[in-house]
């Protein structure tokens, strides 16, 4: 996506204006114009010169943004382009317009009203008095030239915008005014006294000056508070340190930190920020990354642990290698993230577009007719352009347009505080919507990382003794499972003993010597035909099975020692998150490549409502795809294997900023491994979508309220009659309000679970919509790794009627489901055709 900023803007029309006119340059596949941020985001292969060509054509002015890959982006040039610049501007130009409303309120109202004393001068100078009303409102026009310029320069482009209306509006009440005052001149000069007092009362100079003066106003505070939205990406930018000491040939130097390159080594120092990602070369410290993933407690960095540009360091001195600079760090990346996200536009902002559209031009028709009406019916024409003027005035087409994007940048803001990174509005808004949320197992439910879990020596041993020999044993293995032992050993304290003539031998299973004792481990089909196993330390090893852990079985010249069980154990969050996605209506899936028994087992621990096994990598992305028939679907993943899931849900989650590729496929990344942030996600999402419905409504009723009332429908009924200053209020605190209720959401408690509204769960689970199935298990022998599985997997998946096959090597078993009878000679067959052996079907 190409961004540019977009000048001149004023309201909703002018963005549907923008947008009209990009979209229709060849090349151009999509196109946001967002108000808030002044930006347009364009995609497709369209020329920008004809791109900003076609902006100009539609009577305003863009260019593209600056983003240079040397630079960094916490530099002043990025914090600049977000400065609030309007607000200055526009408080300059109130002081000076209210100085003169007031003089202009004192000789208008006060005098004529309350007979407040005047210069002798204009005692029964009436034409002294217009002429004085008229050179005040004069220079209020003149300070406020801006709604004039952009007002009359839109209707010009047949495209009139909020500016127009003001302008139409001040300008009937001067000109009708200025009418007034010489036919008054006119009827003085004739001595025609009751003539003189009669169009004295058709001034509306004030009513003229008051609209520019109150709207102004209600420019400066919206424009005050859209730069309060801004304040989280601000904050981002501004994390990043301007310099950076550089070790170069052991002498220490501070260079700007655009200067820093990839594999510069650098020194961060107690207190001082990490100006770039880096890896640690010496020293160790703990870190800060609350202003990336919003964890408050630092995290300890070593010699080879990464860290982030941004982050704080609380104490120690570290040298570190610089690996990604410029707009290649993690935080350049979440402040990009932000702001493409703002460039965007949510579903939801289609109505108010549609709408904004034909509103302007639609007001100006109203105000006509307003105008004929009462002139017909027999009014004067100061009541009847009194009428329409209010009806200008008061219709807002500027709260259509910021009802939205206010609450998508302060919602996307919260989110990146928190560790939350919306890619796009459209991501914001749907995530809240969804009906399913499919879990990776590995990394995302679990901790990706097999853990020991439970130590069950045999009768005469320890546990101390029993992990110490499993410990000698498997240091030298490089298997995962080897390294979850040596973890738990290193964690104890314990010393491995040094064993010789280490072997990994076929079956699973591992063989030393240590001080002339044989050493064995590995699975119970291993062991057992080494030595017999005890029927009690075998049906414990198929009880670990059950609930989803793998046993290793070690023994010491020739006896059983005893059985560690080691499994990639449950994140501590992750049931109460499942449960809080529950609680919110969703049906909650869990997708792992385990065999149904383990599977069950992680399950039932993680309190899923639905588990699907045996899924391979490829085919994650089928089973998402069968979910989404059910209902919007979000996938959590963080693995490369998870990147074409993450594609197909609805929403893609990457957790943890896992891989790259999965980060690049999902449209919500989870700066930290918590399941819990995807509860957070989705309240978050909500928060804001039910926001933007209030904004909307407000935006709507203020019009199909205000409208009507400018016009004087209720004056006949409930005689209710508005003068165009009061109008002009109305619309000046319309914008206002949306903005600041958008403001509200920065004081959402996203991990609150307390508001969550726990609808039930209509969704039927895929067991309970299929036809009853028929399952058998096999007991194969000869399975030894997961190639293994995988050729019986086919053999059976192969057969007519079966509709899948969970196979384990660990469990020398297979769960087959089938759709029809099959005997147990065409199940005997296929597996013995593949070289195994079928010992027993249950």
């Amino acid at each position: 996506m190409e961004q540019y900023t977009v000048t001149g803007m004023s309201c909703a029309a002018c963005t549907a204006r923008v947008e009209k006119a990009v979209s229709g340059v060849k090349g151009v596949t999509s196109c946001s114009v967002s108000l808030l941020t002044n930006s347009m985001g364009v995609e497709g292969t369209a020329d920008a010169g004809e791109i900003i060509a076609a902006v100009r054509n539609a009577g305003y002015d863009a260019a593209i943004k600056k983003r240079n890959t040397e630079r960094n982006t916490g530099s002043s040039s990025d914090t600049d382009a977000l400065k609030d610049r309007e607000t200055p501007v526009l408080k300059k130009r109130l002081i000076a317009s209210l100085g003169f409303l007031m003089v202009l309120m004192y000789v208008s109202m006060g005098h004529m009203m309350w007979g407040w004393p005047l210069p002798a001068f204009f005692n029964n100078n009436h034409v002294a008095m217009g002429l004085l009303q008229l050179l005040l409102t004069v220079v209020i026009m003149v300070i406020n030239q801006k709604f004039f310029i952009s007002g009359f320069k839109s209707l010009w482009h047949r495209a009139p915008n909020m500016d127009a209306l003001v302008a139409l509006g001040a300008t009937a009440a001067f000109g009708y005014s200025t009418f007034a005052l010489f036919a008054m001149t006119d009827a003085q000069v004739k001595g025609n006294a009751d003539a003189v007092m009669s169009y004295m009362h058709e001034f509306y100079f004030e009513s003229a000056a008051m609209i520019l003066a109150l709207i102004t106003l209600g420019k400066m505070l919206e424009a005050r508070s859209k730069g309060k939205t801004t304040d989280a990406l601000k904050g981002l930018m501004k994390l990043a340190p301007k310099t950076a000491t550089l070790d170069r040939d052991g002498t220490e130097i501070t260079v700007p930190i655009e200067q820093v390159a990839k594999g510069d080594v650098f020194v961060v120092r107690p207190g001082e920020n990490i100006p770039v990602d880096g890896t640690v070369l010496e020293g160790n410290s703990a870190v800060d990354e609350s202003t990336l993933t919003g964890e408050s407690i630092p995290v300890d960095k070593t010699i080879g642990s990464t860290v982030s540009a941004g982050t704080l360091n609380r104490s120690g001195f570290i040298r570190c290698e610089a690996t990604r600079v410029g707009e290649d760090t993690t935080l350049s990346q979440i402040i990009q993230m932000v702001s493409d996200a703002a460039a965007t536009k949510a579903p939801i902002a289609k109505v108010a577009d549609k709408v904004s559209g034909v509103f302007v031009p639609t007001v100006i028709a109203i105000a006509v007719i307003t105008v004929i009406a009462w002139l017909i019916a027999g009014q004067t024409v100061g009541f009847a352009l009194a009428r329409g003027i209010s009806v200008l005035v008061i219709s807002c087409p500027c709260a259509l347009g910021l009802a939205t994007p206010v609450a998508i940048m302060v919602g996307n803001g919260m989110g990146a505080k928190n560790g939350i990174l919306f890619k796009t509005a459209v991501s914001l808004e749907k995530t809240g919507k969804t009906q399913i949320v499919a879990l990776d197992k590995t990394g995302t439910i679990t901790q990706g990382e097999p853990r020991v879990t439970d130590m069950i020596p045999t009768s005469g041993r320890s546990e101390k003794e029993l992990l110490s020999i499993a410990y000698a044993l498997e240091k030298k293995s490089e298997h995962p499972l080897a390294r979850a032992i040596t973890q738990r050993a290193e964690q104890e304290g314990l010393a491995a003993g040094e064993v010789e003539q280490f072997k990994a031998l076929p079956g699973n299973g591992l063989t030393a010597f240590l001080d002339g004792a044989v050493l064995l481990g590995g699975s119970y089909k291993f062991i057992s035909e080494q030595i017999p196993v005890p029927d009690e330390i075998k049906g414990k090893s198929e009880r670990l099975s059950e609930e989803g852990k793998t046993p290793l079985f070690f023994t010491c010249d020739g006896e059983l020692c005893g059985i560690i069980a080691v499994a990639d154990i449950i994140k501590e969050d992750s049931p109460q998150a499942i449960k809080e996605m529950q609680n919110m209506g969703i049906h909650v899936v869990m997708l792992t490549g385990d065999n149904e028994r383990t599977a069950k087992a992680i399950g039932t621990k993680a309190g899923v409502d639905e588990v699907i096994a045996g899924v391979l990598p490829d085919g994650k992305e089928s089973v998402i795809r069968e979910l989404k028939k059910q209902g919007n679907v979000i996938m959590v993943g963080d693995g490369v294997n998870d990147a074409p899931a993450l594609t197909s849900a609805d929403i893609g989650i990457a957790i943890g900023a896992g891989a790259d590729v999965a980060i690049d496929a999902a449209d919500v990344v989870l700066m930290k491994s918590r399941l819990s942030d995807v509860p957070a996600a989705i309240r978050l999402s909500r928060a804001t979508l039910r926001n933007i419905h209030e904004n909307l409504f407000w935006a709507f009723i203020y019009n199909i309220i205000g409208i009507p009332l400018a016009a004087g429908v209720f004056i006949s009924v409930l005689g209710w009659q508005l003068n165009p200053m009061f109008a002009a209020a109305a619309m000046s605190l319309s914008s206002f309000s949306v903005v600041t209720n958008a403001l509200r959401l920065n004081f959402f408690k996203m991990h609150d679970s307390k508001r969550d509204h726990k609808i039930k769960n209509k969704l039927k689970t895929t067991t309970e919509k299929e036809t009853k199935t028929m399952e058998k298990t096999l007991r194969i022998e000869g399975m030894m790794c997961g190639h293994c599985e995988m050729h019986v997997k086919k053999a059976l998946e192969a057969l007519d009627g079966v509709k899948k096959a969970e196979v384990s090597h660990k469990t020398s078993a297979a769960v087959v489901t089938l759709e029809k009878e099959i005997s147990d000679d065409v199940l005997k067959k296929a597996v013995a055709d593949q070289g195994y052996e079928v010992t027993d079907i249950q």
